[in-house]
């Protein structure tokens, strides 16, 4: 596990994105639509979806995803205990590389709650 910043990388993310929110305005405003109307509450929760994210985010191997829903997560106010049961089954399905990055979620949330 490397030293990541994940407050800082999701920053980072934020402002280089944002040219390119520019200029394919039409294509971010639709990802935009469909991430608000997946992640509204429904017969699952926000804080329950977000979770999901995680799992897919840690077994894709994507640090950006972890920084944005390990946030996300915690201004829902989930629990350590809670994020440790989500690694376990990211793992039971990713394997040894799902818990390389299960380590790095395991970062953030110390990170984001600091």
């Amino acid at each position: 596990m490397h030293e990541a910043s994940y407050p800082a990388l999701a920053q980072s993310i934020n402002q280089q994105l944002g040219p390119f929110r520019k200029s394919q305005e039409a294509t971010m405003a639709g990802f935009g639509a469909m991430a608000k109307a997946a992640m509204a509450p429904g017969a699952l929760s926000e804080k329950e979806k977000e979770f999901i994210a995680l799992g897919i985010g840690v077994s894709q191997r994507c640090q950006g995803c972890i920084a944005f829903h390990v946030k996300a997560l915690r201004r829902l106010g989930a629990t350590k205990a809670e994020l440790d049961e989500v690694l376990a089954v990211a793992v039971y399905m990713g394997g040894g590389p799902s818990l390389m990055y299960a380590a790095e979620a395991l970062q953030a949330w110390e990170q984001f709650g600091a």
